[in-house]
Order: structure tokens, then sequence, then C-alpha cells
């Protein structure tokens, strides 16, 4: 029975360290991609800061979401030891692809914000620069820090080498 306690959760390890990297990171792109969003020019500090953090709360709802959707998904029991990689790119995939759809429904049809004139845009979709790459560069970097964690001496070893097992 003390064995069980003794050894630590190393998923549930895993899950918190990606979502307080996901936290932090939200937090600190959203209020730095602020001026790309008409409200920099229009809102008062107040309005400003409270939607930077709305937004980070719902980027990390949508960030353990994916992570929780790509667990049950690709189904696997050793995780983050075993199929990181598959677990990390589907949950990436599912958060960048929910980001497109709703940047488009909140520019495009609720109108809920606009981009200003310093965001740059895909021309076929009209969705931002900026939201995109949060949601490839911040992940990486969740699962990154929750693997190198939780495998200290693979993860190294790996890094040198350019694999992940």
């Amino acid at each position: 029975m003390n064995r069980i306690w003794a050894v630590p959760d190393t998923r549930l390890s895993a899950v918190r360290r990606y979502v307080a990297v996901i936290a932090l990171g939200n937090l600190i792109w959203e209020f730095a991609q602020m001026p790309l969003y008409t409200l920099w020019q229009t809102g008062t500090a107040g309005e400003i800061v409270v939607a930077a953090l709305h937004c980070t709360g719902g980027d990390v709802l949508i960030a353990t979401a994916s992570l929780l959707v790509a667990l049950l998904v690709v189904n696997s029991p050793d995780w983050p030891h075993q199929r990181f990689l598959p677990v990390a790119g589907t949950a990436m995939a599912l958060g960048f692809g929910y980001t497109v759809f709703s940047e488009w429904l909140n520019i495009e049809v609720r109108r809920t914000w606009s981009y200003s004139d310093l965001m740059p845009t895909l021309p076929w979709l009209g969705t931002g620069l900026s939201p995109l790459a949060q949601w490839l560069t911040i992940p990486a970097l969740a699962f990154w820090a929750s693997y190198r964690a939780m495998v200290p001496e693979a993860a190294t070893a790996s890094l040198k080498n350019g694999t992940v097992p």
C-alpha cells in the first residue's frame, strides 16, 4: 500500500505541467497580441485586461479539452511515456482546428471582436496569423515541458538525436 502512495502519477503530473505552461504562455501571448485587435484602440484599460483574462481562460479550456480528447482517442495507458507524439499531435491539431473555426465565427459571423490593421491574416480564411501561431507555439512548448519533466533522461537523449520515444 505504501508503494502506491510513493509512486507519482506521471500522467496527472504531465497534465498539470501542460496546463500550467498553457495558462502562463497564453496569458503572456494574449496581452502581447492585444495591439493586433481593435479593442486595443477602442477599449479602456479595464476592458483590455478583462478581455485578455477571459481569452486566456478560454485558451486553457480549449487546450485542456483538446488534450483530454486526444488522450481518449489515442488511448495510451502509459502516456506520457508511450505514444507521446500521437497524443501531442492530436491535441495540437484539435486546438488549431478549433482556433480556425472560432476566429472565423467571432470575426466574420458574430463580429464579437475584430482585428486591427496590424494583424496579418491568411488571405483565403481571413484568420489572424497571431492566433494561429499561438496555437502552434504554446501547446508545443507545453508538451515539451511535460515530456521533459516526466522523462528527463529520455528527453535529454531524445533531444540530442532528434527523436521522442
